[in-house]
C-alpha cells in the first residue's frame, strides 16, 4: 500500500517538477550554509560578528515573515517563491563574484545577509504553501516524507561536499581576500548556479492560483491579524509553535554559533569538521525520518510526548558535544541527535497540514518558521556575544540544559503531551 501511494504521488506531473527542481537547490543551499560563517570567521576570526551576520538574515526575515505569509495566500504562492529565489540567486551570485576577486568585506556581508533574509521571508512561506496546492489530503504525508527525505539527503550529502569544495582554498595560490577565499567561492558558485534549476522548475508549474487568484478583503496587515487570530485560536497549534518559539530562542542560536567555531578552534580538519557535522546530523535525520511512521505508531499518534522526551535526551547531547576535541566524535554525537530528530518532522509537518485550510497555510507556515528562522539567529547574535564572556564547552552546555529542561518542564502541559491524539475539548467541540 506504501509503495502504491507514493507511486501516485510520482505520478503527478507537478510534483515531480517541484521535486526535482528542490532536490537540486537544496544540495545546493548547503554549500551557502557551510560557506557563509566559515567566510565570516576568516575575515573576522570574532564569534561575535557571525552572530551579527546571522542577525542580520534575521531582522528583515522577522519583519516581513508574517508579510510574506499575508501575500502567499493572496496570489500564487508559485510566483511569490519564482521572484523570492530569484533574488537569491542574483545575492549568492553577487557573494561568489566578490570573494573570487578579493573585493569582500563586511559591510558587504552584512548588506548581502539582508537581502538574503529579506527574500526568505517570502520564500519560505510560499514553498511551504504550494504543496497542499498540488496534492491531495490524502497524499500530503507520502509527498512529505518524500521532500523531507530529500532534504535530509541533501543535508547529509551537502555539507561534506562543501567542506571538501572549501578545504581546495587552503592549497591554492591566492593573492586577495580571505583565507580559503578560492573554495568559498566555489562553494558560493555552486549554490548560485544550483537555483537555475529550481527557478525552471518553477516556471514549468502550474496552480490553480496562478490564474484565479483568491479574493481577499482588507489590507495585508489585516490579513496578517487575521492569520494571528486564527493560530491563537487553535489551542494545540498555539502552544507548539509557542513552544518552538521558546527552544528557538534560547536553543538556537548556540548550534548556530557553536558549530562553526567548534570546527574553526577545537577540532581537527579545518572546514571539512563543519561539513562533516552537519552532514552526521543530516544523515541521521534521513535515518529518523524512515523511522517516523514506526515511532507515531509505537506512540499511538501522541506526537507531542515524542517531540518533548526527544528533545529532552537531546539537550543531554549538546552538553556532551561541548566535551569532543575530534570530528568523528562529535559526527557520531550529531547523527544520534539527529536520528531522533527526523523521527518528529515529516507527522509534524503533515499534522499541521492536515490541520490548516488552505486559505490560512501560508500565514500559519509563516507563523511557524518566523519562530525558528526568525528568532534563531537573534539568538545566534547574543551567543556569538556570550562567547566573549564564557567558554565553548559553557555555551553548549547551557544550551543543552536549558533545552532539557523546557521539554521536560512542558511534558505537564496536557495539551501539548497530546498533540496528534484527540483531545477531550476537541471531541467535545
Amino acid at each position: 500500500m506504501q509503495t502504491s501511494t507514493q507511486g501516485s504521488v510520482l505520478a503527478n506531473r507537478n510534483f515531480r517538477l517541484l521535486f526535482g527542481g528542490s532536490t537540486v537547490s537544496a544540495l545546493g543551499d548547503q554549500f551557502t550554509l557551510v560557506a557563509l560563517p566559515w567566510l565570516v570567521l576568516k575575515l573576522t576570526g570574532d564569534p561575535a560578528a557571525l552572530g551579527l551576520v546571522l542577525a542580520a538574515m534575521a531582522l528583515p526575515r522577522a519583519i516581513f515573515m508574517l508579510i510574506g505569509g499575508a501575500v502567499v495566500d493572496r496570489m500564487s504562492p508559485r510566483r511569490v517563491l519564482l521572484a523570492a529565489r530569484g533574488v537569491n540567486a542574483l545575492l549568492v551570485s553577487l557573494l561568489a563574484l566578490l570573494v573570487w576577486t578579493g573585493a569582500i568585506n563586511m559591510p558587504l556581508v552584512y548588506a548581502i545577509a539582508l537581502g538574503i533574509g529579506l527574500s526568505t521571508a517570502f520564500a519560505y512561506p510560499a514553498s511551504s504553501s504550494i504543496l497542499p496546492q498540488l496534492m491531495e489530503p490524502t497524499q500530503l504525508a507520502p509527498a512529505n516524507a518524500l521532500i523531507m527525505g530529500m532534504r535530509q539527503l541533501s543535508v547529509f550529502v551537502g555539507p561534506l561536499l562543501a567542506g571538501l569544495v572549501i578545504g581546495t582554498g587552503a592549497h591554492a595560490a591566492v593573492t586577495r581576500g580571505p583565507a580559503d577565499a578560492h573554495g568559498l567561492g566555489l562553494a558560493f558558485g555552486i549554490d548560485a548556479v544550483s537555483f537555475l534549476a529550481s527557478l525552471g522548475s518553477l516556471m514549468m508549474i502550474r496552480l490553480h492560483t496562478d490564474d484565479h487568484p483568491r479574493r481577499t478583503q482588507g489590507s495585508v496587515l489585516a490579513a496578517v491579524a487575521e492569520g494571528v487570530r486564527g493560530v491563537w485560536a487553535d489551542v494545540p497549534l498555539r502552544a507548539f509553535i509557542l513552544y518552538v518559539g521558546a527552544v528557538t530562542f534560547f536553543v538556537g542560536g548556540p548550534i548556530q554559533v557553536g558549530l562553526p567555531v567548534l570546527a574553526d578552534t577545537r577540532l581537527d580538519l579545518g572546514a571539512a569538521s563543519l561539513g562533516i557535522l552537519m552532514t552526521a546530523n543530516g544523515g541521521g535525520m534521513v535515518v529518523g525520518g524512515f523511522l517516523s511512521k514506526l515511532a507515531a505508531r509505537v506512540v499511538r499518534g501522541r506526537l507531542g510526548l515524542m517531540v518533548l522526551c526527544i528533545d529532552g535526551v537531546v539537550g543531554l547531547g549538546l552538553v556532551w558535544l561541548g566535551t569532543v576535541h575530534r570530528t568523528w566524535s562529535g559526527a557520531a554525537l550529531l547523527a544520534t541527535t539527529g536520528v531522533l530528530a527526523g523521527m518528529a518532522q515529516i507527522a509534524i509537518i503533515s499534522w499541521i497540514q492536515q490541520r490548516v485550510s488552505r486559505e490560512m497555510m501560508g500565514r500559519t507556515m509563516s507563523l511557524l518558521m518566523f519562530t525558528f528562522m526568525g528568532l534563531g539567529p537573534v539568538s545566534a547574535a547574543l551567543a556569538g556575544g556570550l562567547l566573549k564572556f564564557i567558554s565553548l564547552p559553557a555555551l553548549f552546555a547551557g544550551a543543552g540544559l536549558t533545552l532539557s529542561a523546557i521539554a521536560l518542564g512542558c511534558l505537564a502541559n496536557p495539551v501539548l503531551r497530546g498533540i496528534g491524539a484527540p483531545l477531550p475539548a476537541e471531541a467535545a467541540g
